[in-house]
């Protein structure tokens, strides 16, 4: 849908070789957040964009070339762009909306078009019905931008107006309707009772309806589209609401995607990494070094990333070990051609190596693109690996991870709560309040009294906020979860011992006192609800 709009809405032609049409694209945060995961800058200049800017940012005149504005239709946006208008700022405008515009807006456009004597420089406006963020084939998220404003929290506010609520669920709405028009299908919709789920379960039944209803401007009928409302595949839309599962996202992780998400800073597939200092002291009085932060894309793209991300960490340190190691085989294996073909002398033996090793080498320089990409996915997981490596040994999260399965799976546990909760080494305030709340959810009788408090100065000795604990309580009692705590299945992770292969002194991860946990299947609360 991006490569058909950024083609002046026509689908692009497949192995044309011609030059593709120079254009400038202008999008808004949103904008940005909804191609920066799919299209690289690389792709972008192959569709002939020379230039991507944000809208609100201070541009310069192009006015012989056409213009692609990709931005939600609010206020502000709807201002700019006809401030755009009015300085002629471009040769021809194109204007692509997110979300669908209302009349009123599209007017404000006509006027200053009109206004502007513009109007036949404005060449096509078009919904695009995107308002979805596409982080991977089959994972999508509805936004990034003020995404606390659709949050949990958000919903659960005590203090949320019924009018606030509205917005929440137009806003949820709104963006799942936008995936439906894409994907061009009509779900089957299936939701828990008596929810927020419910609300927009409902609203966005009424707006397919509706929708559908008006034949000359259904979105499912389109050629575009395929014949989505005569497809007999129609897709399940399962709408689950969160409290019926609030253990999960408290979990510590073990998988390499997951801690990636959990600890470092991961947005939109991009990961955020700070660069330790070097270990040279500088002189005395003088400033300390700054940090080099370096950004990392973890796309479709990478080999690496899509084979391992669900994998449990241990295998993954020891993947990257493997990796490295048959790259540096096939590097040795190049500079010993490479000596090979420098061969001096007439030696009768050495001219029939030549010709063998010419082939080789031929073939070997022909891979080299190859090796080099695999040398910088290798050196961007040694540093990814490496940053979450670092997490999981300061803060022990392997231990709190095999102690939260066996809370969650009812096992017996090796140690108190009280202990991990006292013990200054494992973990920062916070995952000890994630692991307590998860205990607190997980177990079908609430503890006394007597042991809460003790756990409460627990908690607050080792520096936690107590405020989570007090919503959970209100929580646990208003929605009666101790007569059926979510079950979580019986899947006690099974330690293996330490690994042996990463051992090795030529690991690039010493993983020493890291537990090498393998995963159990485990089925889900909302598997059994499905």
């Amino acid at each position: 849908a991006l490569k058909r709009m950024l083609n002046f809405n026509v689908p692009p032609v497949k192995n044309s070789t011609g030059e593709p049409v120079w254009k400038v694209l202008i999008y808004d945060r949103f904008g940005q957040d909804i191609i920066s995961p799919l299209l690289s800058v690389k792709e972008l200049r192959d569709m002939g964009i020379t230039l991507h800017l944000l809208l609100h940012s201070d541009r310069d005149a192009i006015p012989d070339v056409p213009a692609v504005y990709f931005v939600m239709p609010t206020e502000e946006n709807i201002d700019r762009m006809c401030q755009d208008l009015r300085n002629q700022l471009y040769e021809s405008y194109y204007l692509n909306f997110i979300s669908a515009i209302s009349r009123s807006k599209l007017e404000d456009i006509a006027n200053a078009a009109i206004g502007a004597n513009a109007v036949t420089q404005v060449a096509k406006v078009f919904d695009q019905y995107l308002n979805f963020i596409t982080l991977e084939d089959d994972m999508f998220i509805l936004c990034n931008q003020n995404k606390e404003l659709v949050s949990y929290r958000a919903i659960n506010r005590p203090d949320i107006t019924d009018t606030e609520m509205e917005t929440i669920m137009d806003t949820i709405v709104d963006s799942l309707f936008c995936f439906f028009v894409t994907l061009g299908a009509i779900p089957i919709i299936r939701c828990s009772r008596g929810t927020a789920a419910e609300m927009v379960a409902v609203k966005l039944d009424k707006k397919l309806r509706e929708n559908l209803r008006d034949a000359r401007n259904s979105l499912f009928t389109g050629d575009t589209l395929g014949a989505g409302q005569f497809s007999f595949q129609r897709p399940l839309l399962v709408l689950v609401d969160r409290n019926i599962d609030l253990a999960t996202p408290l979990h510590h992780t073990w998988t390499y995607q997951a801690l990636v998400h959990d600890v470092l800073d991961f947005h939109l597939n991009r990961v955020n990494l700070e660069e330790s200092a070097g270990t040279e002291s500088s002189p005395a009085g003088a400033r300390p070094k700054k940090k080099n932060k370096k950004s990392y894309d973890l796309t479709a793209s990478d080999k690496f990333w899509q084979k391992h991300k669900g994998s449990p960490f241990p295998e993954v340190a020891e993947s990257v070990q493997q990796e490295l190691e048959s790259y540096r085989a096939q590097e040795d294996e190049v500079k010993r051609l490479k000596s090979i073909m420098g061969i001096e002398g007439e030696d009768e033996g050495a001219i029939s190596m030549l010709s063998d090793n010419t082939a080789k080498l031929t073939s070997a320089v022909s891979s080299l693109p190859e090796l080099l990409e695999k040398k910088r996915l290798i050196d961007l997981h040694t540093n990814v690996a490496t940053a979450v490596l670092e997490h999981i040994k300061t803060r022990k999260l392997d231990v709190y991870f095999e102690y939260e399965e066996k809370i969650m799976s009812k096992s017996t546990l090796d140690k108190s709560l009280l202990d991990m909760i006292s013990d200054p080494d494992a973990g920062t305030p916070e995952d000890k309040m994630r692991l307590f709340l998860i205990y607190y959810i997980s177990s079908a009788q609430a503890p006394s009294e007597v042991d809460l408090e003790q756990y409460k100065k627990a908690l607050l000795d080792a520096g936690c906020n107590l405020a989570p604990l007090s919503y959970v309580k209100q929580w646990k009692a208003f929605t009666k979860m101790a007569s059926a705590p979510t079950s979580y299945g019986n899947a006690t992770p099974k330690p293996l011992g330490l690994f042996s292969r990463v051992m090795n002194t030529g690991s690039q991860f010493v993983m020493e006192g890291v537990k090498n946990l393998v995963l159990k299947q485990q089925v889900s609360s909302k598997t059994e609800i499905l």
